[in-house]
């Protein structure tokens, strides 16, 4: 029971990383020839081998910390290094954004919330590993 909520954040947050891989971050009226993020029309995870690795490796990392709950300070490390990934995966896809020529006429789309959301659920339950670690010592103290 002590467990229950960073394992619901990590979810949240691996599932906020996976829900990337089906929605848009931008997207453009019409195909932007000669760009490389929206030469489709849309900016995605898809359009770079380095964002598709990094969201796909965040989002396998926060499902993988929900079975580490017996080893709290392992849990809470690789969930550092999760938020570590996630973070240059936003930046690496903010520079790209930036960086390409269409943006001036590009709309933010629903999917760039999930970038946010996943940052905001990882950093709580490394909140919440921190609390269950003080719990468990605080309880080992009075026994």
């Amino acid at each position: 029971m002590i467990q229950r909520l960073q394992s619901i954040f990590l979810l949240l947050a691996s599932g906020s990383c996976f829900g990337l891989f089906g929605t848009d971050a931008a997207d453009t009226a019409a195909p932007v020839v000669g760009s490389r993020l929206f030469d489709d029309g849309s900016f995605n995870v898809f359009d770079d081998p380095i964002l598709l690795g990094t969201f796909g490796l965040a989002g396998v990392i926060f499902l993988a910390d929900i079975f580490l709950f017996k080893n709290r300070n392992l849990q809470k490390m690789i969930s550092r290094v999760g938020v570590f990934v996630l973070t240059a995966g936003v930046g690496f896809g903010a520079f790209m954004w930036s960086s390409d020529q269409a943006m001036a006429t590009s709309t933010p789309d629903f999917g760039l919330a999930f970038p946010v959301l996943a940052l905001i659920f990882a950093v709580l339950a490394g909140r919440y590993i921190q609390k269950d670690e003080k719990l468990v010592r605080s309880a080992d103290r009075l026994r």
